[in-house]
């Protein structure tokens, strides 16, 4: 009985022994698997970013793997360029785990789109029933938010842009602007990668920028954790921050046509980028349908599921202002020229001078949408957007668009 005992004692151990060796074993081929991950991710990504932070992202990974392909690896001499990482959960299985975009300002592509093109969506309209709510949530393309007071860039709760201003004294192949985004391609971010996120964005946008020859100085992370980022709309007639312009409007110029729902930001008086999103909920939507002609009811029917009726305001200054444009049908895109003022691809534009640097406000609507608010409701609309903002900013020299910019419809 006593060497039955002894015997499976020896085995116990033994077995224990091997156990150990092998956790030894994969114990360091974790170690060397995410050494090797670390060094692919910071060769796609041109050095611009540490693989050790990106790795830690979504819990962390013993494995992870850049994109093959060279489309999808940063080249820092090119204008723009990006790089794509993964998460390598087991044999031949991978998952989209983060992307690196970098962006510089030229004469020929704008940085900063409006307009009613099928990628500016706010929504993710999923085609539902006529109960449906498409407008409830942004769950596409809500507003972004200032980080800090917006000099340093914007930020989602899976992104963070860090924005770079070049001094004109910087080498003359320099851009005046550099956005560099660090977005994280998982669902559930949490708090701490949001932080991780920012971090590595102001890194790489530090660290481009010297590369580049762009002389500037980025502000540091604000000591607080980023917020996460509302994305539900609320009522347009109670909003504040970017979007109170709009609660004064209605109530000096009544609901009729025009949305009822919003998603503001917070204003900060240096941020170069506010926007404010508004949008018709089913409600709304009903009852503007019973004051529409038959031919113009497919447009409500259709704005409860698959096309909402949205408009969303933005205005850009200084270096944000001279790379706006609009998606040209058939053609590159355009960009709008500081100082001028008019309409295309369902956004119309006005300018100004804020603090001796040009600006541009902006309006967009969604398609069908301002055909259904006409042209004396948009005009004065965006008149008093703009009359808004520009005194809030104190800025001077307004041009708007012309009245029969708004009669085109």
């Amino acid at each position: 009985m006593r060497a039955g005992w002894v015997r499976l004692w020896r085995w116990t151990a033994w077995g224990g022994i091997g156990l150990s060796l092998y956790a030894g074993w994969l114990t360091v081929d974790d170690i060397r698997d995410r050494a090797a991950g670390e060094r692919d991710i910071e060769a796609a990504c041109d050095g611009l970013v540490s693989g050790a932070e990106v790795m830690d992202l979504q819990g962390g990974t013993a494995r992870a793997k850049a994109s093959d392909y060279d489309e999808y690896r940063i080249d820092t001499r090119e204008p723009h360029g990006s790089c794509t990482v993964y998460k390598v959960p087991g044999p031949g299985r991978t998952k989209s785990l983060f992307t690196l975009v970098v962006r510089r300002s030229d004469a020929s592509e704008p940085m900063n789109l409006i307009g009613d093109d099928s990628g500016l969506e706010p929504f993710r309209a999923d085609g539902g029933g006529e109960r449906s709510d498409v407008t409830a949530v942004a769950d596409r393309r809500p507003e972004a938010w200032p980080v800090g007071d917006g000099t340093l860039g914007r930020y989602g709760d899976w992104y963070t842009t860090v924005r770079a201003e070049c001094d004109p004294g910087s080498r003359v192949t320099a851009p005046t602007l550099l956005n560099v985004t660090a977005r994280a391609d998982y669902d559930d971010v949490s708090a701490a990668d949001r932080q991780r996120l920012a971090r590595i964005a102001r890194s790489a946008a530090e660290t481009a920028a010297d590369r580049i020859g762009c002389e500037t100085r980025l502000a540091a992370l604000p000591g607080r954790q980023l917020a996460s980022v509302p994305d539900a709309l609320r009522p347009a007639g109670k909003a504040g921050g970017s979007c109170r312009w709009f609660a004064g409007h209605v109530e000096r110029q009544g609901q009729g046509r025009l949305p009822d729902r919003a998603l503001p930001v917070p204003v900060r008086e240096a941020n170069p980028l506010e926007g404010c999103l508004l949008a018709v909920g089913p409600d709304q939507v009903g009852r503007i349908a019973g004051s529409l002609d038959e031919d113009r009811r497919d447009y409500a029917r259709s704005a409860r599921t698959h096309s909402p009726w949205w408009l969303r305001t933005v205005s850009y200054f200084g270096p944000e202002a001279r790379t706006v444009g609009y998606d040209v049908l058939g053609s590159e895109e355009a960009i709008i020229e500081t100082g001028t003022a008019g309409h295309a691809a369902g956004a119309w534009w006005a300018s100004s001078v804020c603090d001796g640097k040009p600006a541009l406000h902006t309006l967009s609507s969604s398609y069908t949408y301002d055909d259904i608010l006409g042209s004396r409701t948009l005009n004065a609309l965006f008149h008093a957007y703009v009359d808004d903002i520009t005194k809030r900013r104190g800025c001077t020299d307004v041009t708007y668009p012309d009245v029969k910019d708004f009669d085109s419809l």
